[in-house]
């Protein structure tokens, strides 16, 4: 039986399935997907309508895809896995995703980005610093799966740019545990709680701040060797070192434009304090 959804959440792991399971407790009906089997019955015992497909195959299951896009709203939540190696993936998955929305219902996309979009700009860094990446990098992969999805006829797309993911199973001591001579030290974190995250997204959707850009970033931004020094020793694992640097590289991520518009006070604005 064919069910339109109110929302699709692409992607439930760490952040979309907590997200998902928020929409149906606030009464949304809601597709979730996954390219793992064993989790279809996770999704459906938690009232999430299961679809599996994966977009890393050139040609993925087209009728399943065309079902889960039978919906007004799309969460789109694929990590974009740079640092592992697997960034060039990103692009054709958003490419087949994109091809198949065409011939779909949806009319609004929340796309799930990143700060790593910004460039190292040694001051505290805006939604309009973007103009730097555009100019310097314009081949940034990040830049570039944004694009996809804006100044579209077919659908209006608001994007969030989080500062790294922490909270849930991402226990942040585990990242830097006994690393020696790390560089940056006394570089700011630009950090956000997983009850942030999920909370942002949800309150995106219900107050319909469609076409927007928001950074979102926890208040807090201690330095690095602060908050990996904590992390560490919260989860009583060896902290890890730091060089003695006369430079370093960084920005500071101002979510102030997300705090106006959405009248948004974070649940965890300090990271020393997430543990």
């Amino acid at each position: 039986m064919k069910t339109t959804a109110d929302i699709s959440v692409l992607g439930c792991g760490w952040l979309g399935l907590p997200l998902a399971e928020k929409l149906v407790q606030n009464g949304f009906r809601v597709h979730g997907s996954t390219t793992t089997p064993a989790k279809l019955q996770v999704l459906q015992e938690k009232q999430i309508a299961p679809f599996l497909f994966n977009l890393d195959e050139t040609e993925p299951d087209q009728e399943t895809l065309a079902a889960f896009l039978d919906s007004k709203v799309l969460v789109l939540n694929i990590p974009p896995r740079i640092r592992s190696g697997q960034g060039d993936e990103l692009l054709p998955k958003l490419r087949r995703l994109r091809k198949a929305m065409l011939d779909s219902p949806v009319s609004r996309v929340l796309f799930v980005s990143s700060t790593a979009v910004y460039l190292d700009l040694n001051r505290v860094v805006t939604e309009e610093d973007i103009l730097f990446t555009e100019e310097q990098e314009p081949d940034n992969l990040l830049l570039q799966a944004e694009k996809l999805f804006q100044d579209r006829e077919d659908w209006v797309t608001t994007i969030v740019r989080f500062g790294g993911l922490v909270g849930g199973s991402r226990q942040p001591g585990r990242f830097m545990a006994g690393k020696q001579n790390l560089p940056d030290g006394d570089a700011p974190v630009n950090l956000i709680h997983l009850e942030d995250c999920v909370e942002i997204l949800h309150r995106i959707m219900e107050e319909e701040k469609w076409g927007s850009v928001y950074n979102a970033c926890a208040d807090e931004h201690p330095t690095r060797r602060d908050f990996y020094t904590r992390a560490a020793l919260a989860i009583h694992a060896t902290p890890p070192t730091f060089l003695d640097m006369e430079n370093t590289s960084f920005k500071r991520i101002n979510s102030d434009k997300l705090k106006q518009e959405l009248s948004y006070q974070f649940l965890h604005p300090d990271p020393m304090r997430f543990f």
